[in-house]
């Protein structure tokens, strides 16, 4: 597919945190950057003067503009960095080194120790993050030296070592930091305890650990220590804000692909990302025209193998939404929980802009092919014989049978037509009987419609199910339009769809832009009904109240309403603030009305 014009990129980028990378006319990658806001910050790049050369050269040589959409800022950053460090882009001056974010590390050992590390090693042992701040680290590992007495020395200390008294206890003991493992003087057990209390504060369960703080701050407080109590406050802060996982970047999670899929009736959107040592390295979309009737399965296993191919990826692991055939040698795993699961979303979500934008981009250079796709697909969707380009759907509305009215929306192109709307006050029904209502402002309309010459709908949507329904039927029936314009019912929970003579309703797919749009309409007629409803309403209580003054006419209501706006701030003025709006005469009647009630 032909790459949109960038001033169409830039309109249909997402106000989301991620990832967003410029590439050339030959496709090849010449920035990485991150944002909080990525429609924002992508667009200052082509709104603002650039003070600096280099970027100014840069802007102009952008073609293309990719992103990937991230859950939080601290894992754009992450991504930012994997992604720096993988493709080096010309125009990046940060981030190129080997050096990586810190990580803390519970050492797979009898006695574990815990540290910071830049460095991930698969010997078995447990590592958390990675964070981006330093200040978190040494804020985490200080909480748990002051809660929990673990051991910083490098001895081996094996059961064998340990019995034959090989290590004595250094100045760590004697100043209660340690408990002295090293002479056995603390069990294994009772160590293991405080790993696990550890392990949960890094996983960001830290709620017991965070009250302690809160009670020494108290503490210090109460003494008059303000210096210390403010340490501990930052200290807990931080924790507070503390984000205890990155999807981004998991070293749990070694080198796999990740593919999902999203699609409608006319394409299929594929995301991948490539995970390698942990980190994402790559997301890419491919969008797949449909040529039958292909299910997600079928287009996702194509897509597959024409991405690992295009990527020459040799993973042998791969995550999917569901069960695909690849072959023997290579796993596929369908993750249900965890932060498998959570590498699965973020790729469908990925999958989900992507199909958005191009929505939108389609929207903005050819509306033509978005109205012809969303026409067919209604048209398939409810069963009709042509497309519905101009829908009109009733509602009735009235309240304890009072000021009983009806409104009916028009769609013309998927779109509102507020020009064509039309209110109808209900004249031949005695009481709040909304079937007889609706068969006959059905008539009324469509009567008309016949008289003036004017194009009929071709589809009609009753809201209220089979009985309104019905009533809107006879008055189809009466005109001779039945089986000329389709019609059909939609019920209160609008899952539901009815048909003249067929009992069984048809349910669509809640996220089908089918429903959508029925949605829209519906919800655009109880809207005009209800506004009318109001008016007429408002409007009768004004009349009933003011009319029953014997010589005040229509027009002196409406001067005074101008003025004073509501009749209670006439009914409370004086003679003299009437006078000056409708006359002495007219005034006196007001006064002496609102002196006798």
């Amino acid at each position: 597919m032909s790459k949109p014009p960038l001033e169409i990129q830039l309109q249909t980028l997402p106000h989301q945190p991620g990832v967003y990378q410029y590439f050339d006319a030959d496709d090849k990658i010449l920035y990485v950057g991150k944002a909080k806001d990525l429609k924002k910050r992508v667009s200052s790049y082509f709104t603002k003067n650039h003070d600096y050369g280099k970027t100014k050269v840069l802007v102009k040589k952008i073609v293309t503009i990719k992103h990937i959409v991230v859950e939080t800022e601290t894992d754009a950053l992450l991504l930012e960095n994997n992604l720096i460090k993988k493709y080096q882009p010309r125009y990046n001056v940060l981030l190129k080194d080997d050096k990586s974010y810190p990580w803390i590390c519970i050492k797979n050992e009898r006695f574990p120790r815990v540290f910071s590390t830049r460095r991930v090693f698969k010997d078995g042992s447990e590592y958390f993050g990675p964070y981006t701040s330093m200040k978190t680290v040494h804020t985490l590992l200080d909480l748990i030296k002051g809660l929990y007495q673990l051991r910083t020395c490098n001895y081996d200390l094996s059961k064998d070592k340990v019995e034959a008294g090989k290590y004595k206890v250094c100045l760590e003991y004697h100043l209660g930091n340690c408990k002295g493992p090293c002479e056995d003087l603390q069990t294994e057990t009772d160590y293991h305890q405080n790993i696990i209390a550890i392990k949960e504060i890094l996983k960001g369960n830290f709620k017991e650990s965070l009250s302690q703080f809160k009670q020494q701050m108290k503490t210090h407080a109460k003494a008059m220590e303000f210096e210390d109590a403010q340490r501990i406050k930052e200290k807990i802060d931080i924790l507070e804000n503390y984000q205890s996982k990155s999807t981004v970047v998991n070293p749990k999670i070694s080198n796999v692909d990740v593919f999902s899929i999203v699609s409608d009736e006319s394409y299929g959107y594929v995301n991948f990302l490539q995970l390698s040592y942990g980190s994402i390295i790559r997301s890419h979309t491919l969008e797949i025209k449909k040529k039958l009737d292909e299910t997600d399965e079928a287009l996702l296993q194509l897509a597959i193998t024409e991405i690992r191919q295009r990527f020459h990826s040799k993973s042998k692991e791969i995550y999917v939404p569901f069960i695909v055939d690849l072959g023997e040698d290579i796993k596929v795993t369908i993750p249900k929980l965890g932060d498998k699961k959570r590498v699965l979303e973020l790729s469908v979500r990925n999958a989900k802009y992507y199909r958005m934008e191009r929505f939108k981009q389609v929207k903005i250079t050819d509306p033509d092919r978005h109205v012809n796709r969303i026409m067919a697909q209604m048209k398939t969707d409810l069963q009709l014989k042509t497309e519905p380009r101009h829908i009109e759907c009733f509602d009735n509305s009235n309240i304890q049978g009072t000021n009983p009215v009806a409104a009916c929306v028009v769609f013309k192109n998927g779109k509102p037509s507020k020009k064509d709307y039309r209110h109808f006050n209900i004249k031949t029904v005695e009481g709040p009987d909304d079937f007889a209502s609706m068969e006959e402002v059905v008539y009324r309309r469509y009567k008309r419609l016949l008289d003036e010459n004017q194009p009929l709908p071709q589809l009609i949507i009753i809201d209220g199910g089979k009985g309104q329904l019905s009533s809107a039927l006879k008055s189809l029936d009466t005109l001779k339009l039945r089986g000329k314009i389709a019609i059909i019912g939609i019920a209160k929970r609008l899952e539901e769809l009815f048909y003249p003579d067929d009992p069984i309703p048809l349910y669509l797919d809640k996220k089908s832009e089918t429903l959508k749009i029925i949605q829209q309409l519906r919800n655009e007629a109880h809207r005009f009904g209800i506004e009318h409803h109001r008016n007429r309403r408002s409007k009768g209580a004004l009349t009933t109240e003011l009319e029953l003054i014997s010589g005040i006419g229509e027009q002196s209501i409406v001067e005074l309403m101008k003025h004073f706006k509501t009749i209670k701030k006439i009914s409370e003025a004086t003679q003299k603030e009437l006078e000056t709006v409708v006359g002495a005469s007219r005034a006196k009647k007001i006064v002496n009305y609102y002196k006798s009630k």
